[in-house]
């Protein structure tokens, strides 16, 4: 088998692998084949991390794209922790679409999820810039655990003298749920989806970048939260309705029985 078929084989396995253990699912993946390391690491999204900005007091999410060797920058302070003076960091100009980037999406966050951490990351292209938002919801009762991690990567490319530009968006959902109950037990219930999406719009005070892919997040997750819920949760419950039966067996028993005489008199009359 190529590496590429290898490869292949790895994504296909880890993408029907209960999300909340990722983490422990590629160490062994890479374990298994140590040459496919550097490809799944940059391949498979795995749930975010939540560190605290010492200078703010503000939480913030980890990934790659804030990643500088062994530190990560904070969106709120833009410094690396652990510090490192050369670190790559946005152009002034980035850096202030960072920071309203980080005020409305944090809005967004509280109007959607209530609670949680929302981050926006952005790095300048050679005509345009990229960026990425993540968020992350976690629940832990003593009935139902959870947690909902979404990765947004945005590619923008500005044209026309900045007076239009191509949006590119590829989005990442996690989600995982865990209820223990006395009567059911307990059950695990988690996937992840992908999807991409492509639009132009224009670029003006009234309709600035934010508010362009903003849109266009809000209405992808909509659409996966939509796709999520069908697949899922309605698949499930449908799956437990047809193993377990709330009625009467002895009267569902009489109801089939009554069908199958019916059916046996029509076919007579025919």
């Amino acid at each position: 088998m190529s590496q590429e078929q290898q490869l292949d084989c790895a994504l296909d396995l880890m993408r029907r692998l209960p999300p909340q253990q990722i983490e422990k699912n590629l160490s062994d993946l890479i374990d298994l084949v140590p040459e496919l390391c550097e490809d799944l690491l940059s391949s498979v999204d795995q749930p975010l991390k939540i560190a605290r900005d010492k200078e703010t007091g503000k939480d913030y999410l980890l990934c790659d794209y804030n990643r500088d060797g062994d530190s990560y920058r904070s969106p709120w302070s833009n410094k690396y922790d652990p510090q490192l003076p050369d670190g790559a960091v946005p152009s002034d100009r980035l850096r202030k679409l960072e920071i309203r980037a980080n005020d409305v999406f944090d809005t967004y966050r509280e109007l959607y999820f209530e609670s949680g951490v929302c981050s926006v990351y952005l790095w300048d292209l050679d005509h345009g810039f990229a960026g990425v938002v993540l968020i992350k919801k976690a629940g832990d009762t003593d009935k139902i655990k959870g947690c909902w991690d979404s990765i947004h990567v945005i590619e923008v490319q500005e044209k026309a003298q900045g007076r239009s530009a191509h949006y590119k968006l590829t989005s990442t959902v996690m989600l995982w749920l865990q209820t223990i109950k006395a009567g059911s037990g307990t059950m695990n219930l988690g996937g992840s989806l992908t999807r991409q999406t492509e639009a132009d719009h224009n670029v003006s005070d009234a309709n600035p970048h934010i508010a362009n892919f903003g849109k266009m997040i809000e209405e992808m997750e909509n659409k996966i939260r939509s796709t999520l819920n069908e697949i899922y949760f309605g698949k499930t419950k449908d799956i437990v309705n047809d193993l377990r039966s709330v009625g009467d067996l002895n009267m569902k028993a009489k109801q089939q029985m009554l069908a199958t005489e019916l059916n046996r008199k029509l076919q007579d009359r025919d």
